[in-house]
């Protein structure tokens, strides 16, 4: 004879707790929402963006302005011109860039640096940082391209580019210090302490421990200084060097029309949007550590 299934041969069925489908209902709403505040944003730049062009196209001057900054023939032919000059531009960026991280970092530790002893130090780094952040960019790119270059001293160089790269190099360097500085200051003196616990000396504590820290921390705003630097190798062209933006000055001239700076302002638009977006990207991935660590 069978006997009558028990507890054990009955098949357990799973059964969804309130808990369970409140949170699935408050998913699907908060879809609903997400897609709702995405279509409220799209027809809101819509809207804007139509009434501002009708605002533009309606003014007294259109007709004019169109004219002088919007002309695709002389679009096409600087277009290509440009472009090519713009490889200063990118040299003169590259070379400086990689110049001004080594030295804004030498500087921040040279600053940091505590002790009497080398106040010496401290004070010609908070010198040079005052001098240079304190001086227009132009102007030091004018004294530099123009004054020595006149002195004529042998072996001297006497290319306005090269004077230029100078020039930014020594005003950027003074602001990446800056940001070098504000990552050290920002590692806990916990950290140092723990590294002097072990042996390590101020200077190998700096060296192994705070500044690679630092540096970890300090990326996202030494892109938005490369950024800023970048658009600055446009200075360089009132020294005489002919780069992007003193062959759009040349073509301007040439054809009486505005439309060679349009060109210009896109080929840049171009080159410094994906520095933006990757200086969003990082950001945004160390707000979330953080939140993590937090968490955790």
């Amino acid at each position: 004879m069978s006997e009558p299934p028990g507890p054990r041969d009955e098949q357990l069925v799973p059964v969804a707790s309130p808990g369970d489908r409140r949170s699935r209902i408050l998913s699907g709403f908060g879809r609903q929402e997400g897609a709702r505040g995405v279509a409220i944003a799209v027809a809101s730049t819509v809207v804007l963006f139509t009434v501002l062009g009708v605002l533009i196209v309606n003014a007294p001057g259109w007709d004019r302005f169109r004219e002088a900054f919007f002309d695709g023939e002389v679009f096409r032919d600087s277009f290509p011109d440009i472009g090519e000059k713009f490889v200063k531009n990118i040299e003169a960026f590259v070379v400086a860039e990689a110049f001004v991280l080594v030295i804004g970092l030498g500087l921040a530790v040279m600053r940091s640096l505590p002790g009497p002893v080398f106040f010496p130090i401290r004070a010609l780094a908070i010198a040079y940082i005052d001098l240079f952040r304190g001086m227009p960019t132009i102007l030091v790119i004018a004294l530099l391209g123009f004054g020595f270059p006149a002195l004529q001293l042998e072996g001297l160089p006497i290319d306005p580019f090269f004077w230029g790269i100078v020039a930014i190099i020594l005003v950027y360097s003074a602001y990446v210090a800056e940001v070098y500085r504000a990552g050290i200051e920002s590692v806990h003196p916990s950290q140092d302490a723990a590294a002097r616990s072990l042996g390590l000396s101020r200077l190998a504590s700096l060296r192994h421990v705070v500044v690679p820290q630092a540096v970890r921390r300090v990326v996202p705003p030494l892109l938005n200084d490369f950024i800023g630097l970048q658009k600055d190798t446009a200075l360089i062209g009132v020294i005489g060097t002919v780069e992007a933006f003193r062959q759009a000055q040349i073509e301007q001239a040439a054809t009486f029309n505005f439309t060679p700076f349009i060109a210009l302002a896109l080929v840049f638009v171009a080159f410094t949007i994906p520095l933006t977006r990757l200086t969003d990207w990082l950001v945004s991935r160390e707000r979330r550590r953080r939140q993590a660590g937090v968490i955790m």
